[in-house]
């Protein structure tokens, strides 16, 4: 196995507009690290700039402790599995499997005992003498990473491998895969859209958006400490709320939004004296608001109930109130009225405070 290195990688296809902008990062050894972000943000044509499939404008990428740049992909010891499981539909599992080695003129005992070894791994031995057609889409998928490990290569790379299956499959084929890393010990990097993979999956993140890393944490830190306005609302479902106000200085720091006030603690925000009596963003997780029929307080934000959703073990509830719309997250069910007056509270020890022009959080512990 081998750690990654990517240093000032730069794509560009015009010379101005910027896929993947002065990306610094290092994979550790035996690491899962997960690219995560929107449609287009740059995260697949950063996996494919590592395994040599797109060309990099500037910037270098070291796998283990070599420099890549002009070393060809079938030269760099990476497998990669894509998002179509690229297949061959006239082979059965065992040729699919076996076709990258016997291209290498693997001995055939060799070939034999790595198909055989991966298969057993995945549980797909009875299914060796299949072809593909007569697959699962779950099973398909599990070729295809079997395709990649018998290769034995330094560097896996994933290319939203499950974004072509259903949802139990894609719980079930999350779960193998972080079986398969634990049991391999390798190093993975692994690119998708869906931030629940992200959390799950990955022992650091990396968020992208608009070609630049906007962070890279645990999945922890990254949802309980966002770097920053796009971080934050990225990550979490329902997305963490947002509100604009004034920090001002009322027996101690405050967030002031309307009628609505939450205490700051100093600790937590000691970076906040330079902003007393300016504009800020105060942002709360859905799960930190609480929600009462009455005020416990005279600085409550008072709102009304727009729209509720049950789902199962907890209720998004949706309000409408003068700092815009807010969203709540209950455990259980909730049975007051559409249009029912409540009012709400945020937990100051949840929440997160950014600059409005920047979007940079502020707090006493600086980003990683």
């Amino acid at each position: 196995m081998a750690s990654v290195k990517l240093t000032g990688v730069n794509k560009t296809y015009d010379g101005k507009t910027f896929a993947v902008k002065n990306a610094d990062l290092t994979i550790k050894d035996k690491e899962f690290l997960v690219l995560v972000g929107p449609s287009g943000c740059g995260k697949s044509t950063l996996l494919r700039m590592i395994a040599g499939l797109e060309e990099i404008t500037s910037g270098t990428v070291e796998i283990g402790d070599r420099v890549v740049n002009n070393i060809p992909p079938k030269d760099r010891n990476i497998a990669m599995v894509f998002q179509n499981y690229a297949l061959y539909p006239h082979m059965t599992v065992f040729e699919n499997m076996a076709f990258g080695l016997k291209l290498r003129k693997y001995p055939k005992e060799e070939i034999k005992k790595r198909v055989e070894e991966a298969a057993d791994l995945l549980e797909l031995t009875e299914y060796l003498d299949r072809k593909p057609k007569a697959l699962s889409g779950g099973q398909r998928q599990r070729v295809a990473v079997g395709r990649a490990i018998v290769r034995k290569p330094d560097v896996f790379l994933f290319d939203e491998p499950l974004s072509n299956l259903d949802a139990k499959l894609r719980v079930q084929m999350r779960i193998e895969l972080i079986k398969l890393h634990k049991k391999l010990e390798t190093t993975v990097i692994y690119v998708t859209h869906d931030q629940v993979e992200a959390m799950t999956m990955g022992s650091r993140i990396v968020i992208l958006n608009k070609g630049e890393i906007q962070q890279i944490d645990t999945p922890m830190n990254v949802y309980q400490k966002p770097a920053n306005l796009f971080a934050a609302g990225f990550i979490g479902s329902p997305a963490m709320n947002f509100m604009e106000g004034q920090i001002i200085r009322d027996n101690g720091l405050c967030f002031k939004a309307a009628d609505f006030r939450v205490s700051l603690s100093p600790e937590k925000f000691s970076g906040l004296e330079s902003y007393i009596d300016k504009k800020a963003v105060l942002g709360i997780r859905p799960e930190h608001i609480s929600l009462t029929e009455y005020s416990g307080t005279a600085h409550a934000l008072k709102a009304v109930i727009e729209v509720i959703e049950p789902m199962g073990g907890e209720t998004n509830i949706y309000l409408k109130s003068d700092t815009g719309r807010i969203v709540c997250k209950r455990q259980g069910l909730f049975s007051l009225p559409l249009q029912t007056e409540v009012y709400l509270e945020a937990n100051p020890e949840n929440i997160s405070i950014f600059d409005i022009h920047s979007g940079k959080s502020i707090r006493s512990d600086p980003a990683p």
